[in-house]
């Protein structure tokens, strides 16, 4: 991977290419992963991106089985989308983010939203992967994308996305509080772009909307 300075400016850089999305594909269903450092990340993604938003985003943040504070509430703050915090059933609609609740894997199945208190999964739960690997089953119209933390959280279900054609994105980990979930599934060589914060809200809106996103290799 190329160190950030190397870089043009804040343009994604792309392992395989010039082009993300070359196929221009609109890719309406959106997954984030994240652990240390991802509430201050998600903050600042959500401020910039703007309503309607032409996709459904699903969300796990790893934290401690304990919280009863509404973190959709914490994170809409200044943020024109609607977000959530995810409950059983709940329809998953372009437009809205839904957040995995404490204690409780998230799955999404048929447009709608599970949840379960199975097995922790990398002494986790909600589990990234988790929600990662439900999301497989939409294929070509997936975003992965996995920001700030600790550990391989999300690798193996980013890995399970890409086999399904989806896409699979990382944060910066120059610019990550904690770099390893990044590095951990660059390590693996199944990531098309490395995105800078700056870049997160218009690279995900291009992605959403079927356009092709240029980058550094």
């Amino acid at each position: 991977m190329k160190p950030t300075q190397e870089r043009n400016g804040h343009t994604p850089y792309c392992p395989n290419g010039t082009l993300l999305n070359a196929s221009r594909i609109k890719r309406d269903i959106i997954v984030i992963g994240g652990s240390a450092g991802g509430i201050e990340v998600l903050r600042y993604l959500f401020s910039q991106l703007a309503s309607p938003f032409p996709a459904a985003i699903g969300i796990v943040l790893h934290r401690s089985p304990h919280g009863n504070v509404s973190l959709a509430s914490i994170l809409g703050r200044g943020s024109a989308l609607k977000i959530r915090d995810a409950e059983d059933g709940m329809r998953f609609e372009a437009g809205s983010a839904y957040l995995a609740p404490c204690d409780h894997h998230m799955r999404i199945e048929n447009g709608l939203i599970t949840l379960n208190r199975g097995p922790k999964e990398n002494s986790s739960r909600p589990s990234v992967d988790h929600l990662f690997r439900s999301a497989a089953a939409y294929g070509r119209r997936v975003v992965a994308m996995l920001l700030t933390g600790g550990g391989d959280d999300g690798v193996d279900g980013m890995i399970a996305i890409k086999g399904a054609h989806g896409l699979g994105l990382v944060q910066d980990p120059n610019e990550s509080l904690m770099p390893y979930m990044p590095i951990n599934a660059l390590r693996y060589d199944h990531v098309d772009g490395v995105v800078p914060l700056d870049s997160m809200a218009p690279v995900l809106f291009s992605l959403a909307t079927g356009k092709a996103v240029e980058c550094t290799t």
